[in-house]
């Protein structure tokens, strides 16, 4: 199967200005962005108007879970400006964080209110993860599993391959368990252990995770694109380039 992808503009978020980045993008071979906030909030109608002049989509985009809690309507009325189909809160701070199943189980509860009020909308909503929720809680239990046990059916996954190697969990594993949730796939790539340039993440292809291998689990999910991170790139243009052309080379 061949994938649509995605940048997430994260990435490049200290070599402004942004919309300089989308037409080179385009020109590397992406299909769409995926913004996180505040790239889209000053004003979505022209952020949507620069994708479109550089031919790109926006299959779905990163905000803060206290927004979809919070103010619901006013990021399905961004989702629907900038033709996104899926609300992804990505994180949790570890100030906020509890060590109890409660405390992601209702994390897990208000992914599912703010699941409703988007369907309504033709919207999804999809929980991004990092590596905290892959680490068992004192009681035996991990996090992940909290969260979409109690979220519901209609809270998606977008998952995160490089958070899942750095919580020391086989990412294999975890496409084949949540297949059925997952939505879209981040192919994250870190380098190994101790390694400190670029705060040890790479371009795709360039770490430790055996991408032909894992490539072979994506079919079983409900993903339709995949999504190129990393977290603090000191040259965006050569991490965006890589990845891509290793990804498209490896015929994803």
């Amino acid at each position: 199967m061949t994938y649509k992808i995605a940048y997430q503009l994260y990435s490049s978020r200290y070599f402004p200005p942004l919309a300089a980045q989308l037409p080179l993008l385009k020109a590397m071979g992406y299909d769409a962005i995926e913004p996180w906030l505040p790239a889209y909030e000053a004003d979505p109608s022209l952020f949507r108007r620069q994708l479109d002049d550089a031919g790109l989509a926006c299959y779905g985009f990163h905000m803060p879970l206290s927004g979809l809690v919070d103010e619901p309507n006013r990021f399905i009325d961004i989702a629907l400006t900038l033709g996104a189909n899926v609300l992804i809160p990505p994180y949790v701070t570890a100030e906020e964080r509890e060590p109890t199943a409660d405390y992601y189980r209702a994390l897990g509860e208000k992914l599912g209110r703010g699941a409703d009020a988007a369907s309504s909308h033709g919207l999804k909503v999809a929980w991004h993860n990092h590596d905290f929720e892959f680490v068992p809680l004192p009681d035996g239990t991990r996090p992940i599993d909290h969260i979409f046990e109690a979220g519901g059916k209609d809270v998606w996954f977008e998952i995160d391959c490089g958070w899942i190697v750095r919580a020391g969990v086989d990412p294999a594993g975890e496409i084949q368990r949540f297949a059925d949730r997952i939505i879209a796939i981040q192919t994250k790539d870190t380098a190994p252990a101790g390694t400190t340039v670029d705060e040890g993440w790479t371009a795709t292809g360039d770490g430790i995770i055996d991408w032909r291998l894992l490539a072979q689990n994506f079919h079983k999910t409900a993903a339709d694109h995949l999504v190129v991170e990393h977290d603090n790139p000191s040259d965006w243009e050569r991490f965006a380039r890589r990845s891509i052309n290793f990804i498209r080379g490896i015929g994803l």
